[in-house]
C-alpha cells in the first residue's frame, strides 16, 4: 500500500466537492496557509493527500472551503478504514486496493464503486487523523497548544477556530431519493439500501428498525381493535391478550437481531473491525503518555471522574426524579379537582374536562424531558469522559432512566397504588396521543417550516451576489451551513423505546395503544425522511452493526413488561375469584407464573440464534481463511529467515 499513494502525485482534473469546511470569520491567514497545506500535503510529510478549494462569499471572505479527493485517493482511503466491499464469488470481504479487480462492479472508470456516504466518511476519516507533527500550537493562535500526534481538527474544534465540518448534499442523488422515499404516499417497503448509499448505515439502520417494528405492531393491534370493541369494561378478558404481549414482545427482538445480521453482513458492516477509538473533541486533561498507543494526549484520573459521577450526578439525576414525582402527585390533585367538578356538573364541557390534567400532564413530561436532556449532556460532558462511547453509554443511562420514571411513574401509581383501572387506561391513551403529536410537531413540523423560511430569505441574498464560482453551489453551501444539526438516533431510538413501554407495559388494560403507535410510525416515516432529506445538513456517515446498547434498553423493557402484565392479570376479579380465602396464596401463584413466563422469555432468546445459520457459515468460513493465510505468512517469514 505504501507505493500506491505515489500515484497520487498526478493531479485530478475534475474537483468533486464533498465535504465542507467552516472556519470562523477573521481566521488569521497564517492559520488558513497552514491548515490548507496540511490537507493537501502528501501522506508522506504527515497530511491528508486530499483536494481543497475556497468559497468566495458575499462579502469577499474565504472561510469555507469545500473538500475532495481523487478516485484513487478514495480508494486507498478505502483500504484504510475497512470498508467491506461484495467480491465477484458474492462474499464480503474487506477491501485492498491490490485486490481491486475482485471485487464485483469494480472498474477503474467507475467513480460510484464507493457510495458518496462512504466516500464523505472517507475524508472525514482522513481530516481526523491529520496530527500534529513537531507543532507546538496553531499558527496565528499561540494558545491553542498542539504537540505531537495531537488530532489538529479536533484543537481547532475545542479553539473555536473550526466552526464545523459537514458533509455536502448531492442534489441529483437526494432528488431520486426523495422521490423514492417520501415523494410517494403509497405502502411499500423503505428503500433501505438507498437510503444506506447517501446517509450511512446508522441511519439507515433506524429507518429499518422503525419499519420492523411498526410491522411487528400490527398482529397486536388487530388483536387490540376486536378486545376494545367487544371487552372494553371487562378486563378479566385480556389474559390471554396480556400473554400474547409477553411472547411477542420476546419475539420480535429476537427476530430482529436476526435481520440485522442480514442486513449488515450485506452492507458490509457485520465484518468491518471495529476503529481504535480516539479520545473525544471536548476531552481535557494533564497531557501523558497513552499506554497502548505510546502517543502523547491528555490524560484525566478515573477517581475524578468517579467523584463526580456519585456526588454530583448521581445525587443530581436522584433530585430530578424526585421532583418529577413531586409534579406527578399535583397531576393526581388535577384529576382529583376535574372528576369532582364533573360531578358536580355532569354536562359535556366537564365530561371533556376530564381529559384536561393528562393533557396537560403529558405537555409537561415532554418539557421536562427535553430540559433534563439538557442537563443530562452538560453533566455528562462535565464528567469528561475519554471516548465517545463511553460518554454515549453514560448519557443513554441517565436519560433513559428520568424518561421511564417521568413517563410511566404515574401509569404506576394508579395501577398498583389507587388500582383504578379506568382512570389507568383514560390515562395511557391521553399520555400515549398527547406525546406522539408533540414529538411529531417539535420534531419534524415546526424545523421543517422554520428551514422553509429561511431558504426563501437566503435564496434572495444570493439573488444579488456576484461571483465567478458556480453560483448554485455557493447557494448550496449558504443553504447547508445555516441548517440545524442532526446530532444522530438517539432521540428518534428514545421515541421508539418510549412507544415500546406504552405498548407492553399496560396492554391488557389499553389494547388500541398498538392501533395508535402503527399510526405514528407510519406518519413517522414520512416526516422522518423529510426532516433527514429538507430540515437538517446531512450527517457523516457511521459503520454500525447493530443499534448499539439501544437492543438492551428494548429487551429491559419487555423483561419489566413481564412483571407488570402479571401483576394486573394478578389483580383481574376472574384470577381473584380462584383465591377466595388466601391472598398470600394468590401471591406466590402471581409470582411463579412470572417466574415461569421470564423463563421462558429467556429460553426463547437463548434458543433463537442472533444471526442465521448461512450467515454464521460464512462468518465461520471467512475467520477460518484469515487464520490459514496468517499461518501461511508466518511460514514464509520463517522460510526467508532460515535461508538468511
Amino acid at each position: 500500500m505504501a507505493e500506491s499513494w505515489s500515484f497520487l502525485d498526478t493531479p485530478e482534473p475534475n474537483f468533486r466537492p464533498l465535504v465542507v469546511i467552516e472556519l470562523a470569520k477573521g481566521t488569521n491567514e497564517e492559520t488558513i496557509k497552514w491548515l490548507t497545506k496540511r490537507i493537501v500535503d502528501k501522506k508522506a510529510n504527515g497530511g491528508a493527500q486530499l483536494l481543497v478549494k475556497p468559497v468566495v462569499m458575499e462579502n469577499g471572505d474565504e472561510n469555507i472551503y469545500l473538500v475532495g479527493a481523487s478516485h484513487l485517493r478514495l480508494l486507498l482511503g478505502a483500504e484504510t478504514v475497512g470498508l467491506v466491499k461484495e467480491c465477484h464469488d458474492n462474499s464480503m470481504r474487506t477491501f485492498t486496493y491490490s485486490s481491486r479487480k475482485t471485487f464485483k462492479d469494480f472498474a477503474d472508470d467507475n467513480h460510484n464503486f464507493l457510495t458518496t456516504a462512504e466516500c464523505q466518511y472517507i475524508i472525514k476519516h482522513e481530516l481526523e487523523n491529520l496530527r500534529a507533527k513537531d507543532e507546538k500550537m496553531i499558527p496565528g493562535y499561540p494558545q491553542a497548544k498542539l504537540y505531537p500526534g495531537k488530532s489538529i481538527v479536533r484543537r481547532l474544534l475545542t479553539s473555536g477556530i473550526l466552526v464545523q465540518i459537514f458533509p455536502l448534499h448531492d442534489r441529483e442523488e437526494l432528488k431520486k431519493l426523495s422521490h423514492s422515499w417520501y415523494g410517494q404516499v403509497k405502502v411499500r417497503y423503505q428503500p433501505l439500501d438507498e437510503i444506506r448509499c447517501y446517509f450511512g448505515e446508522t441511519v439507515a439502520l433506524y429507518f429499518g428498525f422503525l419499519e420492523y417494528f411498526t410491522f411487528a405492531l400490527i398482529p397486536m393491534a388487530v388483536i387490540g381493535i376486536p378486545y376494545y370493541v367487544f371487552a372494553w369494561e371487562d378486563y378479566d378478558k385480556y389474559v390471554m391478550f396480556a400473554t400474547f404481549n409477553l411472547l411477542w414482545s420476546t419475539v420480535i427482538l429476537e427476530v430482529w437481531k436476526r435481520i440485522c445480521a442480514v442486513v449488515t453482513y450485506h452492507w458490509g458492516t457485520l465484518l468491518m473491525k471495529r476503529q481504535f477509538e480516539e479520545p473525544r473533541p471536548g476531552f481535557h486533561g494533564v497531557l501523558g503518555v497513552n499506554p497502548i498507543t505510546g502517543r502523547e494526549e491528555p490524560v484525566y484520573s478515573s477517581i475524578k471522574r468517579q467523584i463526580r459521577i456519585y456526588l454530583v450526578s448521581l445525587p443530581f439525576v436522584c433530585l430530578c426524579l424526585y421532583f418529577s414525582l413531586y409534579v406527578m402527585m399535583i397531576y393526581f390533585d388535577l384529576e382529583q379537582w376535574a372528576l369532582d367538578y364533573h360531578e358536580e356538573n355532569e354536562t359535556n364541557f366537564s365530561s371533556l374536562m376530564l381529559f384536561v390534567p393528562s393533557i396537560i400532564y403529558a405537555v409537561v413530561i415532554e418539557i421536562m424531558n427535553r430540559i433534563y436532556r439538557y442537563a443530562a449532556e452538560f453533566l455528562t460532558s462535565w464528567e469528561n469522559h475519554r471516548l465517545e462511547s463511553s460518554y454515549q453509554n453514560h448519557l443513554i443511562l441517565k436519560v433513559l432512566v428520568f424518561n421511564f420514571l417521568n413517563c410511566f411513574a404515574s401509569l404506576f401509581y394508579i395501577a398498583f397504588v389507587l388500582f383504578d383501572m379506568k382512570l389507568l387506561r383514560q390515562s395511557l391513551a391521553t399520555l400515549l396521543i398527547t406525546s406522539q403529536i408533540l414529538n411529531q410537531f417539535a420534531e419534524s413540523l415546526l424545523p421543517y417550516w422554520l428551514q422553509k423560511r429561511h431558504n426563501k430569505r437566503m435564496k434572495k441574498r444570493m439573488s444579488s451576489l456576484k461571483t465567478d464560482m458556480d453560483l448554485s453551489l455557493v447557494e448550496q453551501v449558504n443553504l447547508e451551513k445555516e441548517m440545524g444539526t442532526y446530532f444522530g438516533t438517539f432521540d428518534d431510538y428514545l421515541e421508539l423505546f418510549l412507544q415500546f413501554g406504552y405498548v407492553s407495559l399496560f396492554s391488557c388494560v389499553y389494547p388500541l395503544a398498538a392501533v395508535f403507535a402503527v399510526l405514528n410510525n407510519v406518519t413517522e416515516m414520512y416526516s422522518d425522511a423529510l426532516k433527514m432529506c429538507r430540515v437538517y445538513k446531512r450527517p457523516f456517515a457511521e459503520p454500525t452493526a447493530n443499534i448499539g446498547v439501544w437492543q438492551l434498553a428494548f429487551e429491559t423493557m419487555s423483561v419489566i413488561s413481564v412483571v407488570t402484565n402479571c401483576i394486573l392479570i394478578g389483580m383481574s376479579p376472574q384470577v381473584n375469584a380462584l383465591f377466595p380465602e388466601s391472598k398470600m396464596n394468590l401471591v406466590l401463584t402471581v409470582a411463579l407464573v412470572e417466574h415461569f413466563l421470564l423463563a421462558i422469555k429467556f429460553i426463547m432468546a437463548f434458543v433463537i440464534p442472533d444471526k442465521p445459520r448461512e450467515i454464521q457459515i460464512k462468518l465461520d468460513k471467512l475467520e477460518f481463511e484469515s487464520l490459514e493465510a496468517l499461518k501461511q505468512q508466518v511460514r514464509a517469514t520463517d522460510m526467508y529467515n532460515n535461508e538468511r
